[in-house]
């Protein structure tokens, strides 16, 4: 047997008994661990648990860890306490917020064990500590876990958490019923979290919610006097606009959040107003450097067509000659894309609305780009329709995309977003930003994200921007500020930076 066909054997035994990507060391004999982890498919967080993981994959590369955190969080507590715990209250609303961010620390409350700190990969830690009488009778289950139901954690959360992160705190304030948030406080039975919820309720324009919620406290004698927890009345969600889901409901919180800091850090629109022509002609002069440059983004996965092509000895995808077909197919499809956006593009200065321009023509730029895989027979033709099919991962980043689930109610917020933003520029960086923020296709989202800015930066008559890949490093960084600790302005800068490239001379 081949080192190769060793490998895909002992890669088909941990993919079985793997929850997502998450495997028991008990499951798994000494010799398939040892083989395994010399291989590098085999990333240890904590004595007894691994992560399964590609062969090839950068040991220091913390992309899988935070892919998959909670699913480990969710198997590891089942396996140790069963059903006798309960995640924090601030986590649990990071998870019913849809926050998927990586915390340094999560804390679990359980019934039986003592306190105690496990610290887990890449500088991440569990603390649980045994607290009976503060474990919640009522528990749901979310992703594998058990958390706090969105009323009750409200009521137990901190008064810091209104303000470090307002957006989820009115996220969940919309989407929660008031009878649930009721029954939170009443159970939870202190006045102080009452004052303040039903203060957060009159403050984000939900009054009429708020005034139903005292209603039914004051039938259980919690008598309320509202206190506002944020520091500013009004809120950032439009009290017009129906929230299906917490991934819309972030989508609407981050465009209002965020505008003001790209008006403020974008130059203005150009006063001079291009032709159509002129404007399609100067992007097409500049499409061999705007092409060459464009990078994407990849996912990791141990999947049944990887375990195949490493048993079969075809897992070199790094060859000359599949290097040159890979480098070729993506070239065209990036020629064939740019063409529709370009089509687009022409339709917006003949008096389209943009937004409803992408709406309508995203679908196809996604499929152009993709066409001469299909064509080649390396991927099926279905797959160019639709948003993708399971979750992705952003190398290097805290940062995980909404679950393939949430990805049709961000994405009907992004074109919503888009549709009433008045300010080109603000079109162009939060189109940019929230659409890789939620990744809604398998493959080709830096490439489509960057179509998409262009296309919003022409409704402005801004000049076509090339994304140099000698900047790639603070491109990303930028990006990870804004996913991660909701900071704009250097993403706002960086593009206006970018976009004042001279191409008519030679760039790198």
């Amino acid at each position: 047997m081949t080192p190769n066909q060793r490998l895909a054997r002992h890669l088909k035994v941990a993919t079985a008994v793997a929850r997502e990507s998450v495997v028991r060391g008990k499951d798994l004999t000494q010799r398939q661990r040892e083989f395994l982890a010399k291989a590098g498919c085999l990333i240890e967080i904590m004595k007894g648990w691994y992560l399964l993981a590609p062969p090839g994959l950068d040991a220091g590369d913390t992309t899988l860890w935070h892919g998959n955190f909670w699913g480990f969080l969710g198997f590891y507590l089942e396996e140790r306490f069963g059903k006798d715990y309960c995640v924090g209250a601030e986590s649990s609303l990071d998870l019913w917020a849809g926050r998927t961010h990586t915390p340094r620390q999560v804390i679990i409350i359980t019934r039986e064990g003592g306190n105690n700190r496990i610290d887990l990969a890449f500088g991440t830690s569990l603390l649980t500590y045994r607290d009976e009488a503060r474990l919640p009778a009522q528990l749901e289950k979310f992703r594998g876990l058990n958390l706090m139901p969105p009323g009750m954690a409200l009521a137990r959360v901190s008064p810091a958490f209104f303000e470090k992160d307002r957006a989820s705190a009115e996220i969940l304030l919309r989407i929660t019923e008031e009878q649930e948030i009721a029954r939170g406080l009443l159970e939870f039975g202190k006045i102080a979290p009452a004052n303040r919820l039903v203060g957060a309720l009159q403050a984000i324009g939900q009054a009429q919610k708020a005034q139903r919620v005292q209603e039914i406290l004051s039938i259980g004698r919690l008598i309320v006097k509202p206190e506002n927890p944020f520091e500013n009345s009004g809120g950032l969600i439009g009290s017009h606009l129906l929230i299906r889901s917490p991934y819309a409901g972030r989508v609407h919180a981050l465009w209002s959040e965020m505008r003001s800091a790209v008006i403020e850090n974008f130059p203005p629109p150009p006063g001079e107003r291009m032709s159509k022509a002129a404007y399609l002609q100067q992007a097409d002069d500049i499409y061999k450097n705007d092409a060459y440059n464009s990078l994407s983004i990849e996912g990791y996965a141990v999947t049944a067509d990887l375990i195949e092509r490493i048993r079969s000895g075809d897992f070199s995808q790094n060859s000359p000659e599949a290097r040159v077909q890979q480098d070729a197919m993506a070239a065209k499809g990036y020629f064939l894309a740019h063409q529709a956006v370009m089509g687009s593009i022409g339709r917006i200065f003949d008096g389209e609305s943009p937004g409803q321009v992408v709406e309508r023509d995203l679908q196809t730029w996604y499929a152009k780009l993709h066409q001469p895989y299909v064509d080649a027979g390396t991927i099926p033709a279905y797959s160019l329709a639709g948003y993708r099919e399971r979750s992705v991962f952003i190398r290097h980043s805290l940062h995980v995309p909404p679950p393939r689930e949430a990805v049709p109610d961000a994405m009907e917020a992004l074109f919503a977003a888009l549709a009433g933003e008045e300010h080109p520029g603000v079109r162009a960086v939060l189109g940019h930003f929230v659409f890789v923020f939620i990744h809604p296709y398998q493959d080709g989202n830096g490439r489509l994200g960057r179509f998409l800015m262009n296309a919003m930066l022409a409704s402005g008559r801004y000049p076509w921007t090339v994304i140099r890949v000698t900047r790639r490093a603070d491109y990303m960084a930028a990006l990870e500020e804004a996913s991660t600790r909701g900071g704009i302005a250097a993403f706002s800068r960086f593009v206006a930076q970018e976009m004042k490239v001279d191409w008519r001379s030679n760039h790198d």
